[in-house]
């Protein structure tokens, strides 16, 4: 119980919010930076996660933090925990 305790902790990922205009749910993309490791370059790998917004307060452009939590729907296994402000 306490290993899958300390997987569920560690998923955890920060996005920007790409849509919200669903009832309850948001829309957040995660970019990641990754080396390629024959061309030694960085490139960047983007996925976009369906996320539970109890009180629908978070807005287009807002940098959310979500964790990882049971399924509420279809494809939505996300919710918001906290709102680090606005994309500059």
């Amino acid at each position: 119980m306490k290993e899958a305790q300390l997987h569920r902790q560690l998923r955890n990922f920060t996005g920007v919010v790409v849509k919200a205009a669903m009832q309850k749910t948001i829309v957040v993309k995660v970019t990641r930076r990754l080396w390629h490791p024959k061309y030694l370059r960085q490139y960047s790998v983007s996925r976009k996660y369906l996320v539970h917004d109890e009180k629908g307060q978070h807005k287009v452009g807002d940098i959310v933090r979500f964790v990882a939590t049971r399924p509420l729907s279809k494809q939505k296994r996300w919710r918001v925990v906290t709102t680090e402000g606005a994309q500059q």
